[in-house]
């Protein structure tokens, strides 16, 4: 892993300070996890393999990182505040989730190229998964899925806060 490897993911797990601390939901504070995972896409991806058994990879982790996104969202507590915007603030359990699939993602990059690659060419080698470029893409199709089942499902939640009582919302 190189320094820009290292900052790229301590940027995306960072992303959960102001999920913890509260934010308003704007346009901008809920698709700048969707932009920075596009960014880091767009520095890692080079191919999207669809040989051997790839596609199934991608489903596999895709479901993975939805299932943590959604989780994630279910457990975000939202607001109403005075002026009508909708405030959004991670508890415990959502705040684990996000570190989680974050951490696990750089975690499996981290044991990948420091002493893990035999396990995993072994791996993908029984499974027909196709190489490197599989992985990179199933990694980053995991933390899209995370960051894009966390926005659908506040920006649904966000809504009924939005239509009903200045109440509080959620876990």
């Amino acid at each position: 892993m190189t320094t820009t490897d290292y900052l790229i993911s301590a940027a995306l797990i960072l992303l959960v300070i102001p999920q913890i601390r509260g934010t308003r939901l704007t346009l901008h504070n809920m698709l700048l996890p969707v932009v920075l995972v596009a960014a880091a896409a767009a520095y890692y991806l080079r191919s999207f393999p669809t040989g051997g058994h790839d596609v199934q990879l991608y489903i596999a982790t895709g479901l993975v990182g939805a299932i943590l996104g959604v989780a994630c969202g279910a457990t975000t507590r939202l607001s109403r505040a005075s002026d009508g915007i909708t405030l959004a603030r991670a508890g415990t359990a959502a705040a684990a989730l996000w570190i989680a699939g974050m951490a696990a993602r750089g975690g499996f990059e981290f044991w990948a190229t420091h002493g893990g690659a035999t396990d995993v060419a072994r791996f993908s080698q029984d499974n027909l998964i196709t190489g490197s470029a599989a992985w990179t893409a199933a990694m980053l199709l995991m933390a899209l899925a995370q960051v894009l089942g966390r926005l659908a499902v506040v920006w649904l939640r966000a809504r009924q806060v939005t239509s009903g009582t200045p109440s509080a919302v959620g876990v």
